[in-house]
């Protein structure tokens, strides 16, 4: 009895200490969120009003990099990928100035039409600060790093309106595979006072409720091999980010002169094509789920040119691409087999996040949060398959690999994902196919 009162005693206190600091993060996040937001609002209509806004793109990415260079090395790239890598290497432990650098660098992206997203630097906006709060509270670095995961959520929550999805992606984006329940509830809590916070400050999100067809096994059928090609287009998207990182790599130009390339690669390709897939794309996007006219390859640029914003001196995130490229390849597929368009942009929105991110649970959790609750069951199945389809690779580098997808797949478990490059078959596909036409025929007969 007495063991049962002291274990009893120390889960209520824990209770109370990670409300208090959850609740706290939350709000800090909120509120650096909210003016991020609205900064990149105000400067994104101040710049883009003017046609020809992007082909001050050079000085742009430009301005971007050497920022991050000389005051914020830690702030390069996607900010959720430095985050994960930060939990995985050194506790969360994040420098502040990676704050304000990462703020001012992404808004000078995405204002002047980078391909990028907000959620990366608010998610580490969210973390930088949770860690400072962290080392100011001298917590250990086991809190300190339960703390950035609240971080995490907090400014997922805040960018997309989605607090019980943003918990829920904060502790399922670190280890493919598992989900971090210990820290489930503080992430939750700090994601419902982020949101809160910017709902009150005038932040609004899209929300758009969609109308299915009723429930056949037909349409069960389209949302499996829909999940299949949203695995296969995650796939595509992981393999042109790392292709185009290796390039900038090789070219005889570093960093910060590697954005005046690519800002100049970036001007060209919009002027040659189309501007339509410079900045965040937001338009486009919720075109899409609302069944309006999408360009079939629209997702093919926005991976071509998010892949040289990121790789060569850009700064942003990378969901909101996923989104846009999700949303429209989803369109596409849908006008090519003359399917409702609308609900399947809808669905390729989510399902590549789960893909690319490897996070079905937030992205099915996502789809009901944002376009209700009849899309679940729907959003689940695509999500599932789109995430084994997309195989053992992730937009986020230093994601921890914990269990392989398949169990005829040996991987080496616990090691980054851009690591992991010796997968075993164990069981041969054409072995695969005889097992199954075997139990089917013994099932016949």
């Amino acid at each position: 009895m007495r063991k049962t009162f002291l274990e009893e005693t120390v889960l209520f206190v824990s209770i109370i200490k990670w409300a208090i600091l959850a609740t706290l993060v939350g709000l800090v996040v909120g509120l650096s969120t909210t003016v991020f937001l609205k900064a990149l609002g105000l400067s994104g209509a101040a710049v883009q009003g003017h046609r020809y806004y992007f082909l001050l793109l050079p000085l742009a990415l430009f301005l971007s990099s050497l920022l991050v260079k000389h005051l914020a090395p830690d702030a390069e790239g996607h900010g959720t990928e430095k985050v994960i890598e930060a939990v995985h290497k050194r506790w969360g432990k994040i420098k502040l100035m990676v704050v304000p650098v990462k703020l001012v660098a992404t808004i000078i992206t995405l204002a002047f039409g980078g391909s990028a997203g907000k959620e990366g630097p608010c998610a580490q906006i969210g973390a930088g600060m949770a860690s400072s709060m962290a080392d100011l509270l001298k917590l250990t670095k086991e809190d300190r790093k339960k703390l950035v995961i609240c971080g995490i959520s907090a400014g997922f929550a805040a960018v997309f309106g989605t607090p019980i999805a943003g918990a829920l992606f904060a502790v399922e984006v670190l280890v493919l595979g598992k989900v971090l329940q210990e820290v489930l509830f503080p992430a939750l809590v700090a994601a419902i006072v982020s949101f809160q916070i910017a709902t009150s400050f005038g932040i609004h999100y899209f929300h758009q409720a969609i109308l299915l067809p009723r429930f056949s096994q037909l349409l069960l059928m389209e949302m499996l091999l829909a999940g299949v090609f949203f695995g296969l287009v995650a796939l595509l998207l992981v393999e042109a980010l790392k292709l185009a990182e290796t390039y900038a790599k090789k070219l005889p130009v570093g960093k910060p002169w590697l954005g005046l390339v690519g800002g100049a690669i970036l001007a060209g390709l919009a002027l040659i094509f189309s501007p339509l897939y410079l900045g965040l794309g937001v338009e486009t996007l919720e075109a899409a789920i609302n069944g309006g006219p999408v360009p079939p390859l629209a997702f093919l640029g926005k991976i071509l040119f998010t892949a040289i914003t990121l790789s060569m001196g850009g700064s942003g995130g990378i969901l909101t691409p996923v989104f846009f490229i999700g949303s429209t390849a989803g369109s596409a597929l849908a006008q090519l087999f003359h399917l409702n368009t609308g609900a399947f942009a809808a669905i390729g929105m989510v399902a590549l996040l789960a893909g690319a991110a490897n996070t079905p649970i937030a992205a099915s959790v996502m789809a009901i949060e944002i376009l209700g609750p009849q899309i679940g069951p729907y959003a689940a199945i695509a999500c599932l398959v789109s995430y084994t389809a997309a195989g053992h690779r992730s937009v986020y580098a230093s994601q921890i690999l914990g269990v392989s997808k398949s169990a005829s797949i040996n991987v080496p478990l616990m090691k980054e994902l851009e690591k992991v490059d010796d997968l075993e078959i164990r069981n041969q596909p054409g072995k695969i196919l005889y097992l199954l036409r075997k139990a089917l025929f013994h099932k016949n007969s």
